[in-house]
């Protein structure tokens, strides 16, 4: 009976995330607020689920995607040696054509941090940036 259960539950959970994954990322994000000093718990707070608790692209929602989610941990590697912060900041500000993501947009974080500090606009460049800095030290070695 427990089994049954928890084969309904997962079920439930990977057809739920498949439906946000596919979803219109011009759809409203909820996302916790969390602080713009910390790269560290917003990447936990809004990339974990599919990119995985290292970077490594496996996390949890990753299975739900079309296409598995970006290993982080390479990022420096696949740029020959230097971590590519530009196109980072880039990316999380506007998105990037990546199919698993669905549009351009992967979510974009950009409005979505923006609208977590509506009285402060520089906290979203703030919080952008200390998530760079974050990935960066994801690197693999």
């Amino acid at each position: 009976m427990l089994k049954r259960f928890l084969v309904v539950a997962l079920a439930a959970a990977l057809a739920g995330g498949m439906g946000y994954a596919q979803s219109d990322t011009n759809a409203p994000t909820t996302v916790n607020k969390t602080a713009a000093t910390s790269g560290k718990q917003m990447y936990a707070n809004y990339c974990a689920s599919c990119h995985g608790v290292n970077g490594k692209g496996d996390g949890p929602a990753a299975a739900a995607l079309k296409m598995p989610p970006t290993d982080l941990t390479v990022l420096s590697k696949n740029n020959n040696g230097k971590f590519p912060d530009a196109h980072i900041v880039a990316v999380l500000q506007y998105g990037a054509e990546i199919p698993s993501h669905g549009s351009a947009e992967m979510p974009v974080w950009g409005p979505i941090l923006g609208k977590m500090d509506k009285a402060n606009p520089e906290l979203k460049q703030i919080r952008i940036s200390n998530l760079s800095r974050y990935l960066e030290t994801l690197q693999a070695k």
